[in-house]
């Protein structure tokens, strides 16, 4: 294996330490959920209410 570019231990990045919901504090995630959500409740309220 080629070891030139490898990093070395000392070199590499530390490994960030964010929580797991920090995924869920970001906007464009928490709108596409929303939007997601948004459609199965009006699925359901149409299964339910007008079918």
């Amino acid at each position: 294996m080629n070891d030139e570019c490898a990093l070395a231990r000392d070199d590499a990045p530390a490994p960030e330490t964010r929580g797991c919901l920090f995924a869920l504090s970001q906007p464009p995630l928490m709108l596409f959920l929303g939007i997601i959500g948004f459609l199965l409740l009006l699925g359901a309220v149409h299964d339910l209410y007008i079918l």
